[in-house]
């Protein structure tokens, strides 16, 4: 359920971060920082999914074959974080090297006025901003400081619901990454650029909070899907955990370490109190994936599913909704051997007869519970060949082993 949840959240937040980024690119906007972001945490969160999906298909994952669907999109994982690219200078370098200033509401206009060639009128205008700047700052300072004595319960969301929170843990720590920003610039002033790890996990925070904030309007644009909020609550409690995480460790390795712990006591005073997702939440985003609907279709709505029946990912869906479907009739099954009338081992096709003559099951349900696990048996077939690769042997005949404790 771990590794199943942790697909599902993950893959919740990697489909916001997609549209609201596409979005802005639709509108003609060229969000130099938020592809960054889009970027590297992407194709990074892309490398945890894909192991995890590993992780559950076991053998079946390592074989490659024509029933292997995972093994290409591995062996295409280290392309995607190094093209167009590298994670590492995207994450060091690019992120907040560039969002500091670009994203900030005075620097980039205090550069300007600093440059301009009527030095009078940019003084005027320098001073201007350098007031505003520090009024800012002040105003988030303090702002956050209230915040974090407070958990963020004063705080002021123009939202309700069960994700009214989240939005004031966001202002919150976008409070505490505009102030770490400010005395970082003020204190490193040109070495913050090369001073890469610091400026990676400040990058770190701003990244979360931006996916954070498209899994909140994805949730809010496709009409509050009450199927959809443990998906939302799992991808936000992540993003904040991982935002408040790396401003911690940022402050913890700050260059200046007077300035660091001033940092520490002015934002989190009482320490990180932001949690993983739950197992519990886990859970239910497993049975959630677990279960054929409106819910596992939104997810899914954008996944290649073949029509032929030696597709390897439409077989692995059709008998995963067929199995599904003879759940009942599992349990029916279960409870005769339960009963005595069935025996509780042996093989499927013995057992379904047994019910069969004890009118437990019907003709047309045994049907239906042989063609499901032959789909099942299929399914699970781990790619095999000839000695020499010559010739594909993985759906040869061969002895029937269905599940005897079905």
């Amino acid at each position: 359920a771990e590794a199943m949840g942790r697909i599902g959240g993950l893959t919740y937040l990697l489909e916001a971060t997609r549209t609201l980024t596409t979005t802005s690119l639709d509108m003609k906007e060229k969000p130099g920082i938020v592809t960054a972001i889009a970027k590297y945490h992407m194709t990074e969160i892309a490398r945890t999914i894909l192991n995890d999906s590993f992780d559950i298909h076991a053998g079946r994952a390592i074989q490659d074959g024509p029933m292997n669907y995972l093994a290409k999109h591995y062996l295409g994982i280290p392309v995607a974080i190094t093209v167009e690219g590298a994670n590492i200078l995207t994450r060091n370098l690019m992120i907040f090297g560039q969002g500091a200033t670009r994203c900030h509401p005075y620097v980039l206009k205090e550069m300007e006025a600093a440059a301009n060639p009527d030095s009078e009128q940019g003084a005027k205008e320098f001073d201007s901003l350098l007031f505003k700047h520090i009024g800012h700052a002040m105003g988030n300072t303090f702002g956050a400081l209230g915040a974090a004595l407070t958990g963020s319960r004063f705080v002021k969301a123009n939202m309700s619901g069960p994700t009214q929170r989240y939005y004031k843990d966001i202002t919150r720590l976008s409070r505490a990454l505009a102030v770490s920003a400010d005395f970082a610039m003020l204190t490193l002033g040109g070495d913050l650029k090369r001073k890469e790890m610091i400026s990676a996990r400040l990058g770190d925070g701003l990244s979360y909070l931006y996916m954070a904030s498209a899994t909140l309007k994805k949730y809010e644009d496709e009409g509050r899907q009450q199927g959809d909020l443990n998906f939302v609550h799992y991808a936000v409690q992540y993003c904040l955990y991982n935002a408040a995480k790396s401003l911690n460790e940022a402050y913890a390795n700050f260059p200046v370490k007077y300035v660091g712990g001033v940092l520490k006591g002015l934002l989190f005073p009482l320490g990180n109190h932001f949690d993983k997702p739950s197992d519990e939440l886990s859970v239910s985003i497993a049975e959630a994936m677990m279960t054929p609907g409106v819910q596992r279709d939104r997810l899914t709505h954008l996944c290649y599913i073949g029509k032929s029946e030696n597709d390897s990912v439409g077989l692995m869906e059709n008998a995963f909704l067929a199995m599904y479907d003879v759940k009942p009739l599992e349990r029916k099954l279960m409870k005769a051997a339960k009963d005595g009338k069935v025996a509780r081992k042996g093989l499927l096709p013995d057992r379904l007869q047994q019910a069969l003559d004890a009118g437990v099951l019907t003709e047309q349900e045994v049907e239906k519970i042989t063609a499901a696990d032959q789909l099942r048996y299929k399914a699970i077939q781990v790619d095999h060949f000839s000695h020499d690769f010559s010739e594909v042997r993985t759906d040869s005949p061969k002895k029937s082993h269905l599940n005897p404790a079905a």
